[in-house]
């Protein structure tokens, strides 16, 4: 896919997209369907009308209207549909025949189909129609397998994996990411009527405060994003911490805001694979790190985990899961997250089984993580006109699916948010209940200097 903008806009002249801009967010459309040569001399059919009815009844008949390229509807719609779902092309509804969950995100960027109305509310009744009523034959089982085979994560192919997600411009991701700590992660809403960045920061220190961090303690990060959680541990908790990345665009801007903020002495960034971690540590930390190693590979991880935890050290696994395993969607895996895999909880004693380690927490954020996506999408739209300007038309439109399809994956429990706490299994270092969790960040920094002093 086409990413970056090859032509620059004449800001002079008025755009022709600017009104399907200002209705972006409420009708999924914009920055402007690609303009391309609708097939209009293309007659529909009785047999393309009785397809499009098959592929409704195959979604368990949900509660949208679906017309073809004359706009007309190809059955009665239900009387308050959820939203207005329009092929342009038969193209584009014999590719959605052959592998809906590969095509259609393909489909809807290049604009062959179009939404009106609220695109995450039309994923959602796409997903809770499907799953009330099946998925289809044996046929469709194997098309949906086919779509799904798997980008594996060697260690060469998860730099090349990462560069394809995270590497496409640290421009893009600050126009709708917190501006406190730059977070692509799910936030957490204590109160639900905070701000994204005041939710971000509650994030860090939940996750900060599981990990009971004291002054003087020794922390390893996989995956460390644009660096925000390592500052903060080091600035609000006084550890010292190596966060190792295989985004070089993200290890950059990391490095540049620890030296801007005093913190290079605290704070070391590594560009380097997790599996490449050395020495000891009294906590390990990954926080969105894990959907990118791949199941095949959790054993390694907990190797890794194993040989650099000290004997009463402890350890926090952030991830997006699955109530039951299943891979990635198709088209978001091939398309913007290549070799993402979301686990089960099952699959991650995988990590922890082996060498001993013991689970000691997991708590599920699945809607906060929605909030989050809310949250992001609506930011997302308010930066349209910058977005569009970095990024050509079918990434802006690809993006603004991926972020409406999250959100629909969490408001619907397709996906769920994990967080697992973990120690060595004779561990007996452990808190007596959760209440330092929910205690102000004063006192659990008080109580923590009290112990060192001690």
């Amino acid at each position: 896919m086409s990413m970056q903008k090859q032509t620059s806009v004449d800001k002079s002249q008025p755009s022709a997209t600017d009104s399907a801009k200002d209705t972006a967010r409420v009708t999924g459309k914009g920055p402007g369907r690609p303009q391309r040569p609708r097939l209009f001399s293309s007659r529909v059919t009785w047999l393309d009308r009785w397809i499009a009815r098959k592929l409704l009844q195959v979604a368990g008949d949900p509660p949208i209207s679906l017309a073809l390229w004359d706009g007309v509807a190809v059955k009665q719609p239900p009387e308050a549909p959820v939203a207005k779902l329009r092929y342009w092309e038969r193209s584009a509804l014999l590719k959605t025949i052959a592998n809906d969950e590969l095509y259609w995100g393909d489909l809807y960027s290049n604009g062959q189909v179009e939404v009106e109305g609220d695109l995450t509310e039309f994923i959602e009744a796409m997903y809770k129609s499907t799953e009330a009523h099946g998925h289809g034959g044996w046929i469709r089982h194997l098309l949906w397998w086919l779509g799904n085979r798997r980008i594996l994560n060697t260690q060469p192919k998860a730099k090349e994996n990462i560069y394809h997600h995270y590497d496409i411009g640290n421009d893009f991701y600050k126009l709708w990411l917190d501006k406190e700590e730059m977070q692509y992660t799910c936030a957490y809403y204590p109160d639900p009527n905070i701000s994204l960045e005041q939710a971000q920061v509650a994030k860090l220190h939940h996750v900060c405060r599981k990990l009971q961090l004291k002054p003087g303690d020794t922390v390893v990060e996989a995956g460390c994003g644009w660096g925000g959680l390592a500052r903060f541990m080091a600035r609000n908790y006084g550890v010292n911490v190596k966060a190792y990345n295989i985004s070089r665009e993200q290890v950059e801007h990391a490095r540049k805001v620890a030296e801007e903020e005093g913190l290079s002495d605290q704070v070391e960034y590594v560009l380097d694979d997790y599996r490449n971690i050395t020495g000891e540590y009294d906590v390990f930390v990954s926080v969105g790190m894990l959907e990118h190693v791949g199941a095949r590979h959790y054993p390694v991880l907990g190797q890794v985990i194993n040989r650099c935890l000290k004997p009463e050290g402890r350890g926090l696994i952030h991830t997006i899961g699955r109530n039951k395993a299943r891979p990635m969607n198709a088209w978001i895996e091939r398309r913007i997250f290549p070799g993402a895999y979301p686990p089960s909880l099952k699959e991650m004693m995988d990590i922890f089984e082996p060498g001993g380690l013991s689970v000691l927490d997991v708590e599920n954020l699945r809607m906060h993580y929605a909030r989050t996506l809310y949250d992001w999408r609506t930011r997302y739209e308010e930066n349209i006109d910058e977005i569009t300007e970095l990024m050509d038309e079918s990434f802006v439109r690809a993006w603004r699916l991926y972020l409406a399809g999250s959100e629909a994956a969490f408001t619907t429990g397709q996906l769920q948010l994990f967080q697992v706490v973990f120690a060595r299994t004779d561990n007996n270092q452990l808190p007596w209940s959760r209440a330092h969790l929910y205690s102000d960040k004063a006192s659990v920094r008080a109580i923590h200097h009290e112990k060192k002093d001690g």
